[in-house]
């Protein structure tokens, strides 16, 4: 059973949500990445997205986009992120982690090579943003048959017939767009973003995630109740930017807003369908 449902299937059996922290693999320097990692799991982390750096992020707002220039800046490559995964699991080979990022360097390193390297370093998820499930289908497949799980993102302007042929794609989580734009735009509406779930719902069995606005536990707790999963990146990544030349504070801080979080979205425990 993949990392990914494994965990869902526990924290259902509590009643509680997942908390995913979103993170840039070599921001804001390759050497802090793995140790940031294990202290996200530590303060509250139940899975982890791990960003691919890349030159144009064109659905991250300005707070990842200098992220994935800091990272770039240090060298950081696909292949890079991979060899973190790896670092990664030589001390944790339960917590999940998935990576996010563009399609670009996957070409670049070619379908099969990624598939393989990804699943020998111990990624459970991969999440494309730029690739449209029309074109999806091969890399989808390939990642399920290496027991990787292809993750897709649904947004507020999805049509039924979109959210159906996803649905049937994806695995592990979906994860909903909460607000149109990019990543750390402005307040979500949360009695939106439930009517959206409850459409989605109706389509698919598969845990859903909720990601982009939320900055703070209050926000976290509201979105705990309508959703499985609580999405949490540009907050962290912000910290992570504004501290990154005193390390162990920005750890400190990254860390103490996680457990936040938890802590907020633990006092939720409105049942929620997940996946049998």
């Amino acid at each position: 059973m993949n990392r990914i449902t494994r965990c869902f299937k526990a924290l259902h059996l509590t009643g509680r949500r997942a908390l995913i922290p979103y993170i840039t693999a070599g921001d804001p320097r390759p050497e802090l990445t793995v140790p940031m990692m294990h202290a996200l799991v530590k303060a509250g982390a139940d899975i982890i997205e791990l960003g691919v750096p890349f030159s144009d992020p064109m659905a991250d707002g300005p707070v990842i986009q200098k992220a994935c220039e800091r990272a770039l800046a240090h060298g950081m490559s696909l292949r890079g992120v991979l060899e973190l995964v790896r670092e990664f699991r030589r001390a944790d080979s339960e917590t999940p982690v998935v990576l996010m990022g563009y399609l670009n360097p996957i070409e670049r390193m070619g379908h099969d090579a990624f598939v393989a390297n990804s699943r020998d370093a111990g990624v459970d998820g991969v999440l494309t943003v730029d690739l449209p499930p029309e074109e999806a289908t091969e890399l989808a497949i390939a990642l399920d048959s290496a027991g990787i799980a292809p993750i897709f993102l649904l947004a507020p302007t999805s049509s039924e017939e979109r959210i159906q042929w996803i649905a049937q794609m994806a695995r592990g989580y979906l994860y909903y767009v909460s607000l149109k734009g990019v990543t750390g735009s402005a307040a979500l509406n949360v009695s939106e973003v439930a009517a959206k779930l409850a459409t989605i719902r109706a389509h698919s069995d598969l845990p859903l995630g909720v990601g982009f606005g939320i900055k703070d536990p209050p926000t976290a707790a509201a979105i705990a109740e309508v959703a499985d999963a609580v999405v949490v990146g540009s907050a962290l990544v912000a910290k992570m930017g504004e501290l990154a030349d005193d390390p162990e504070r920005m750890r400190r801080e990254v860390t103490a807003l996680l457990t936040a979080m938890r802590q907020a979205m633990d006092q939720t425990q409105t049942p929620v369908a997940l996946a049998g």
